[in-house]
């Protein structure tokens, strides 16, 4: 028997890349993907007619207030998305005993560390962005509700607006960029992310409770590398200087590390997870193309 996910944020990057795998599921899955126009998930209302007049088993919330520097001036919409739609979620999953996945951030953690972090270190967000991000993890703790909260960090795709697609649309108009060299983290494929998300849906009845697990792509980089990789393999002429991030101040403050330590989602899960390079130059292909 089919079982029927429900994807919130289906038009974003990771909701694209869910639409692209979704074929290749059809067997095990019914897959209804909505966003902002069809569910709005800020109203718990319309979250639960949604789930009385379709079979919903499983909900995963690609839906995110990701605009960091705004959300400085915009704390009332990043948080009435960030976390109240989380707990509205997490309510009707836990009243229908639906499966609840959930995708956060880095950037729950301030950065000011010298190794990747696990799944419970202790987070201390260090913007507006952060903050909303982890209210809504604490809110979906606390509701009861059965599912994993997947953090994951610098999401891009050959969907929408991401780094990689800014830095080749940049890098064919101007002579020279100038990238921070002293953030570091990894890059997460969107696709990525989205065939983890699957793999772990099909474990969901081995999950209880609510539990915390980290996912992006093997390796560890800096903006200045990523950007650079990224234009030489899409063989983009232009020259690439590396600045430090007080050379290039944001309203919101961005973790300096923020690598993760990736055993536990690998060991636990078996879930596969692909070094950086290959996944982007994937993207880089499809965007050639």
């Amino acid at each position: 028997m089919r079982r029927s996910i429900l994807i919130t944020g289906a038009n974003g990057q990771l909701g694209n890349c869910l639409r692209d795998l979704a074929a290749d599921f059809q067997d095990q899955y019914n897959f209804y993907h909505t966003d902002i126009d069809t569910l709005d998930i800020t109203d718990v209302s319309q979250i639960e007619s949604f789930v009385q007049e379709h079979p919903v088993d499983i909900i995963i919330n690609a839906a995110a207030y990701t605009a960091v520097d705004k959300a400085e001036d915009d704390q009332e919409a990043a948080y009435r998305i960030n976390r109240d739609a989380v707990r509205n979620l997490a309510e009707v999953a836990r009243l229908h005993h639906l499966f609840l996945v959930h995708i956060s951030t880095d950037y729950v953690f301030d950065g000011h560390t010298n190794s990747p972090y696990k799944e419970d270190d202790t987070p201390r967000p260090c913007s507006v962005y952060g903050s909303s991000k982890l209210a809504g993890e604490e809110a979906m703790r606390e509701s009861g509700c059965r599912g994993v909260i997947i953090r994951t960090s610098w999401l891009y795709s050959e969907y929408g607006h991401n780094f990689v697609k800014t830095m080749l649309k940049l890098g064919r108009e101007r002579e020279s960029l100038s990238v921070v060299y002293d953030q570091l983290g990894a890059p997460t494929y969107a696709g990525d992310l989205a065939q983890a998300i699957l793999d772990i849906c099909e474990q969901a009845d081995t999950i209880k409770e609510v539990e915390t697990l980290h996912f992006a792509n093997e390796g560890s980089i800096s903006w200045f590398e990523f950007a650079k990789s990224a234009l030489e393999m899409a063989h983009v002429s232009c020259s690439i200087m590396p600045i430090l991030t007080s050379e290039y101040p944001t309203k919101a403050k961005r973790p300096p590390y923020s690598l993760f330590n990736l055993g536990r989602i690998k060991t636990k899960y078996g879930v596969k997870v692909p070094y950086w390079r290959d996944s982007l130059k994937l993207i880089i292909n499809k965007l050639s193309e």
